[in-house]
Protein backbone atom coordinates (compact mmCIF):
# COMPACT_ATOMS: atom_id res chain seq x y z
CA UNK A 1 0.00 0.00 0.00
CA UNK A 2 1.12 3.54 -0.33
CA UNK A 3 1.69 5.51 2.58
CA UNK A 4 1.81 9.50 2.63
CA UNK A 5 3.99 10.66 5.74
CA UNK A 6 3.73 14.68 6.41
CA UNK A 7 6.45 15.71 8.66
CA UNK A 8 6.77 18.85 10.86
CA UNK A 9 9.66 19.03 12.96
CA UNK A 10 12.90 21.44 12.51
CA UNK A 11 15.65 19.21 13.69
CA UNK A 12 16.40 15.63 12.60
CA UNK A 13 18.53 14.79 15.76
CA UNK A 14 15.40 14.71 17.69
CA UNK A 15 12.83 12.35 19.23
CA UNK A 16 10.39 13.36 16.32
CA UNK A 17 13.24 12.83 13.58
CA UNK A 18 13.96 9.27 14.94
CA UNK A 19 10.81 8.04 15.29
CA UNK A 20 10.34 9.46 11.55
CA UNK A 21 13.11 7.10 10.57
CA UNK A 22 11.72 4.42 12.59
CA UNK A 23 8.28 4.33 11.26
CA UNK A 24 9.38 4.96 7.67
CA UNK A 25 11.48 1.24 7.92
CA UNK A 26 9.07 -0.31 9.84
CA UNK A 27 6.25 0.60 7.08
CA UNK A 28 8.76 -0.36 3.86
CA UNK A 29 9.42 -3.47 5.54
CA UNK A 30 6.34 -4.24 5.76
CA UNK A 31 6.13 -3.94 2.18
CA UNK A 32 4.45 -0.82 1.91
CA UNK A 33 5.62 2.09 -0.25
CA UNK A 34 6.50 5.95 1.35
CA UNK A 35 6.78 8.68 0.52
CA UNK A 36 7.79 11.58 3.37
CA UNK A 37 6.99 15.22 3.15
CA UNK A 38 9.44 16.81 5.11
CA UNK A 39 8.20 20.43 5.69
CA UNK A 40 11.03 22.09 7.06
CA UNK A 41 13.70 20.22 4.97
CA UNK A 42 11.53 21.45 2.16
CA UNK A 43 11.23 24.84 3.19
CA UNK A 44 7.62 24.63 2.94
CA UNK A 45 6.22 28.39 2.46
CA UNK A 46 3.34 28.32 5.16
CA UNK A 47 1.50 31.22 4.17
CA UNK A 48 -1.37 31.28 1.54
CA UNK A 49 -1.39 34.16 -0.85
CA UNK A 50 -1.91 35.76 -4.25
CA UNK A 51 1.52 33.95 -5.16
CA UNK A 52 -0.35 30.10 -4.82
CA UNK A 53 -1.69 31.20 -8.10
CA UNK A 54 0.45 31.36 -11.40
CA UNK A 55 -1.95 33.85 -13.03
CA UNK A 56 -2.20 36.20 -10.03
CA UNK A 57 1.31 36.45 -9.59
CA UNK A 58 0.64 38.81 -12.38
CA UNK A 59 -2.52 40.69 -11.55
CA UNK A 60 -3.44 44.32 -11.37
CA UNK A 61 -2.09 46.05 -8.10
CA UNK A 62 -5.49 46.90 -7.52
CA UNK A 63 -7.36 43.57 -7.81
CA UNK A 64 -8.78 41.92 -4.75
CA UNK A 65 -7.38 38.38 -3.69
CA UNK A 66 -10.13 36.11 -2.86
CA UNK A 67 -8.22 33.09 -0.42
CA UNK A 68 -11.54 30.83 -1.46
CA UNK A 69 -12.04 31.85 -5.07
CA UNK A 70 -9.04 32.03 -6.55
CA UNK A 71 -7.87 28.90 -4.77
CA UNK A 72 -10.34 27.36 -6.94
CA UNK A 73 -9.61 28.92 -9.98
CA UNK A 74 -6.44 27.92 -9.82
CA UNK A 75 -7.14 24.46 -9.12
CA UNK A 76 -9.35 23.56 -11.74
CA UNK A 77 -7.39 25.99 -14.67
CA UNK A 78 -4.39 23.93 -13.36
CA UNK A 79 -2.19 27.43 -12.80
CA UNK A 80 -1.60 26.17 -8.96
CA UNK A 81 1.87 26.81 -7.43
CA UNK A 82 4.03 23.31 -8.00
CA UNK A 83 4.92 22.79 -4.33
CA UNK A 84 0.82 22.71 -4.21
CA UNK A 85 0.07 20.79 -7.01
CA UNK A 86 2.97 17.75 -6.42
CA UNK A 87 1.24 17.36 -2.64
CA UNK A 88 -2.06 17.19 -4.15
CA UNK A 89 -0.50 14.55 -6.13
CA UNK A 90 0.93 12.95 -3.39
CA UNK A 91 -2.27 12.82 -1.47
CA UNK A 92 -4.22 11.40 -4.72
CA UNK A 93 -1.39 8.51 -4.45
CA UNK A 94 -1.62 7.37 -1.16
CA UNK A 95 -4.06 4.71 0.60
CA UNK A 96 -3.16 6.09 4.00
CA UNK A 97 -1.64 9.90 5.34
CA UNK A 98 0.44 10.42 8.69
CA UNK A 99 0.60 13.43 9.98
CA UNK A 100 3.60 13.71 13.04
CA UNK A 101 4.64 16.65 14.60
CA UNK A 102 5.02 17.90 18.22
CA UNK A 103 2.03 20.06 19.75
CA UNK A 104 2.57 23.01 19.96
CA UNK A 105 0.69 25.63 21.92
CA UNK A 106 -2.21 23.22 21.64
CA UNK A 107 -1.98 22.89 17.93
CA UNK A 108 0.02 21.66 15.08
CA UNK A 109 3.44 24.17 14.12
CA UNK A 110 2.42 26.51 12.29
CA UNK A 111 4.39 24.92 9.01
CA UNK A 112 1.64 22.24 9.04
CA UNK A 113 -0.76 24.14 8.97
CA UNK A 114 0.41 26.28 6.17
CA UNK A 115 1.16 22.78 4.02
CA UNK A 116 -3.27 22.11 4.97
CA UNK A 117 -4.50 26.13 4.38
CA UNK A 118 -2.33 25.62 1.10
CA UNK A 119 -2.35 22.08 -0.59
CA UNK A 120 -6.17 21.52 0.54
CA UNK A 121 -7.49 23.76 -2.41
CA UNK A 122 -11.02 24.96 -2.61
CA UNK A 123 -12.49 22.10 -5.62
CA UNK A 124 -9.63 19.58 -3.91
CA UNK A 125 -10.45 19.33 -0.55
CA UNK A 126 -12.62 21.11 0.03
CA UNK A 127 -16.20 23.05 -1.79
CA UNK A 128 -17.37 19.64 -3.52
CA UNK A 129 -20.33 17.98 -3.77
CA UNK A 130 -24.40 19.09 -4.07
CA UNK A 131 -25.11 21.67 -1.70
CA UNK A 132 -28.86 21.31 -1.41
CA UNK A 133 -31.98 20.64 1.46
CA UNK A 134 -30.71 16.90 1.15
CA UNK A 135 -26.96 17.33 0.77
CA UNK A 136 -24.59 20.04 2.26
CA UNK A 137 -21.57 19.05 0.15
CA UNK A 138 -19.64 16.09 0.10
CA UNK A 139 -17.59 16.48 3.40
CA UNK A 140 -17.46 15.10 6.72
CA UNK A 141 -17.30 11.13 6.08
CA UNK A 142 -17.50 11.93 2.21
CA UNK A 143 -15.16 13.87 -0.23
CA UNK A 144 -12.16 13.55 -1.98
CA UNK A 145 -9.83 11.52 0.46
CA UNK A 146 -12.74 8.64 1.03
CA UNK A 147 -11.76 5.20 1.15
CA UNK A 148 -8.09 6.64 2.71
CA UNK A 149 -7.15 5.95 6.08
CA UNK A 150 -5.45 8.91 8.21
CA UNK A 151 -3.55 8.72 11.47
CA UNK A 152 -1.57 11.37 13.97
CA UNK A 153 1.64 10.66 15.62
CA UNK A 154 1.85 13.45 18.45
CA UNK A 155 4.87 14.07 20.71
CA UNK A 156 3.84 16.41 23.89
CA UNK A 157 6.24 17.54 26.71
CA UNK A 158 3.36 17.46 29.17
CA UNK A 159 2.34 14.35 31.31
CA UNK A 160 -0.46 12.37 30.28
CA UNK A 161 -2.50 13.92 33.36
CA UNK A 162 -1.95 16.99 32.05
CA UNK A 163 -4.26 16.36 29.32
CA UNK A 164 -6.37 13.88 31.23
CA UNK A 165 -10.29 14.46 31.28
CA UNK A 166 -9.75 17.03 34.06
CA UNK A 167 -6.14 18.08 33.24
CA UNK A 168 -5.20 21.63 33.29
CA UNK A 169 -4.58 21.48 29.63
CA UNK A 170 -8.04 19.92 28.60
CA UNK A 171 -8.38 16.29 27.07
CA UNK A 172 -6.44 15.38 24.62
CA UNK A 173 -9.23 13.83 22.31
CA UNK A 174 -10.77 18.01 22.76
CA UNK A 175 -7.27 19.30 21.41
CA UNK A 176 -6.63 17.03 18.52
CA UNK A 177 -10.49 17.11 17.65
CA UNK A 178 -10.11 20.18 15.29
CA UNK A 179 -7.38 18.46 13.28
CA UNK A 180 -8.63 14.94 13.19
CA UNK A 181 -12.22 15.81 12.62
CA UNK A 182 -11.98 18.78 10.60
CA UNK A 183 -8.75 18.28 8.89
CA UNK A 184 -9.29 14.88 8.52
CA UNK A 185 -12.54 13.40 8.69
CA UNK A 186 -13.63 16.53 6.95
CA UNK A 187 -12.29 15.38 3.63
CA UNK A 188 -13.39 12.21 3.71
CA UNK A 189 -10.31 10.29 5.53
CA UNK A 190 -11.22 7.24 7.99
CA UNK A 191 -9.21 8.74 11.06
CA UNK A 192 -7.63 5.99 13.29
CA UNK A 193 -6.92 6.57 16.91
CA UNK A 194 -3.98 8.99 17.51
CA UNK A 195 -0.88 7.42 18.42
CA UNK A 196 0.34 10.08 21.46
CA UNK A 197 3.80 10.61 23.41
CA UNK A 198 3.72 12.02 26.79
CA UNK A 199 6.77 13.81 28.42
CA UNK A 200 8.79 13.54 25.61
CA UNK A 201 12.25 15.10 27.52
CA UNK A 202 11.97 12.27 29.49
CA UNK A 203 12.77 9.65 27.12
CA UNK A 204 15.84 7.59 27.93
CA UNK A 205 17.21 4.21 26.12
CA UNK A 206 15.16 1.80 27.84
CA UNK A 207 11.98 3.67 27.45
CA UNK A 208 12.43 4.79 23.42
CA UNK A 209 12.53 0.97 23.07
CA UNK A 210 9.42 0.52 24.50
CA UNK A 211 7.95 3.48 22.31
CA UNK A 212 9.10 2.02 18.94
CA UNK A 213 7.22 -0.94 20.19
CA UNK A 214 4.12 0.40 20.59
CA UNK A 215 4.42 2.72 17.62
CA UNK A 216 5.35 -0.24 15.52
CA UNK A 217 2.55 -2.18 16.02
CA UNK A 218 0.14 0.88 15.27
CA UNK A 219 1.83 1.16 12.27
CA UNK A 220 1.59 -2.62 11.55
CA UNK A 221 -1.90 -2.46 11.95
CA UNK A 222 -3.10 1.17 10.20
CA UNK A 223 -5.23 -0.97 8.11
CA UNK A 224 -6.52 -3.09 10.29
CA UNK A 225 -7.33 -0.45 13.32
CA UNK A 226 -11.06 0.63 13.60
CA UNK A 227 -11.13 4.17 12.77
CA UNK A 228 -12.70 6.70 15.19
CA UNK A 229 -16.60 6.43 14.43
CA UNK A 230 -17.06 10.35 13.57
CA UNK A 231 -20.83 10.61 12.43
CA UNK A 232 -21.03 11.15 8.51
CA UNK A 233 -22.69 14.58 8.04
CA UNK A 234 -25.22 13.31 5.30
CA UNK A 235 -25.68 9.90 7.18
CA UNK A 236 -28.97 11.18 8.69
CA UNK A 237 -27.94 12.57 12.22
CA UNK A 238 -27.82 15.93 10.88
CA UNK A 239 -30.32 18.26 9.97
CA UNK A 240 -29.87 19.86 6.54
CA UNK A 241 -29.17 22.94 6.24
CA UNK A 242 -28.50 23.79 10.15
CA UNK A 243 -26.26 20.87 10.28
CA UNK A 244 -27.17 20.35 13.83
CA UNK A 245 -27.57 16.98 15.61
CA UNK A 246 -31.12 15.46 15.32
CA UNK A 247 -32.64 15.66 18.98
CA UNK A 248 -33.05 12.42 19.28
CA UNK A 249 -29.20 11.21 18.15
CA UNK A 250 -27.53 11.89 21.80
CA UNK A 251 -29.98 14.10 23.71
CA UNK A 252 -28.20 15.69 26.64
CA UNK A 253 -24.74 15.26 25.05
CA UNK A 254 -23.12 18.27 23.38
CA UNK A 255 -19.45 19.33 22.63
CA UNK A 256 -17.10 17.22 20.88
CA UNK A 257 -18.54 14.11 21.70
CA UNK A 258 -21.19 14.70 20.70
CA UNK A 259 -20.28 13.86 17.12
CA UNK A 260 -18.70 10.62 17.78
CA UNK A 261 -21.48 7.41 17.46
Amino acid sequence: MNILLVYAHPEPKSLNGSLRRFSVKRLEKAGHVVQVSDLYAMKWKASLDADDSLDLQTRPSDMRFDPNLDSRRAFESGRQSQDIALEQDKLRWADAVILQFPLWWYSMPAILKGWVDRVYASGFAHGVGEHSDARWGDRFGEGTMAGKRAMLIVTAGGWESHYSPRGVNGPMDDILFPIQHGILYYPGFSVLPPFVLYRTSRTDEARYSGICDALGQRLDDIFQTAPIPFRPQNGGAYDIPALTLRADISPGTTGFAAHIA
